[in-house]
């Protein structure tokens, strides 16, 4: 969705970076699918810590992509095409999923979460201090409340399910969607100071900022990629 003219290297470096982690975490992910390891991802505090790291700057970066794109007079047009390829994608990873993990298989994960949040934030995109007042709010909300009538699909991905879901990827609107509204927050303050705290990223080679330039299709492909390499190494 971010123009060219409103680029800026440093958020495609933090991007690239995330990436990075992603992938690491989703190979390490694949290695106990396959046996080879029996790291308890679901309940292991470092393995819960990292995973909140890493989505968290994904769904901040998104609040940030909002501003940039603000400001850069992003028509209305290529936004609402931008959330509809997220929509279709996030239906790809469901079927997907349902096809290797029918029984856990992903029906609100991150893609859903940014698709359904980049809508509902976009009317603060110009109200940083709102942003920051909805944001604390959702997630604390989120964080603290729940209830047995959100237990069931119809209304599980907005939250307050009183025990997490068996998903292979389980990111509800509260408390997630109150990170990419204070993204929005982050994104104005950086714009303040001319994105200087990123300066030092943006001086990065291309070959590793290009990475956040193509934040989707590296999602879309990375997983797919990964568990085929795995299964044809594991097989020899």
């Amino acid at each position: 969705m971010t123009s060219a003219a409103a680029r800026v290297p440093g958020v495609d470096a933090l991007r690239a970076l995330a990436l990075v982690a992603m992938i690491g975490y989703h190979f390490a992910f694949d290695l106990r699918y396959y046996g080879v390891i029996r790291t308890d991802f679901e309940h292991d505090p470092v393995c819960i810590a990292v995973r909140t790291a890493i989505l968290s700057s994904f769904l901040l970066l998104a609040g940030v992509s909002l501003v940039l794109a603000d400001r850069a007079a992003v028509a209305p047009a290529r936004f609402w095409r931008h959330v509809a390829t997220i929509a279709a994608c996030a239906l790809l990873v469901s079927v997907g999923s349902y096809a290797v993990f029918p029984t856990t298989f992903i029906w609100f994960g991150v893609l859903h979460a940014i698709a359904v949040a980049l809508v509902l934030a976009r009317p603060c995109v110009r109200r940083p201090a709102l942003a920051a007042a909805i944001g604390v709010a959702v997630i604390v909300a989120g964080l603290t409340y729940s209830h047995a009538a959100f237990d069931r699909y119809a209304l599980g991905w907005i939250g307050f399910m009183t025990a997490k879901p068996y998903t292979e990827d389980y990111v509800p609107l509260f408390p997630w969607m109150g990170v990419v509204f204070l993204g929005v927050t982050l994104g104005h303050a950086l714009a303040r100071v001319g994105f200087a705290p990123l300066a030092p990223l943006g001086g990065a080679p291309r070959w590793l900022t290009a990475p956040g330039r193509h934040t989707l299709l590296i999602y879309m492909v990375h997983q797919p990629l990964l568990m085929g390499a795995l299964w044809l190494a594991l097989r020899r």
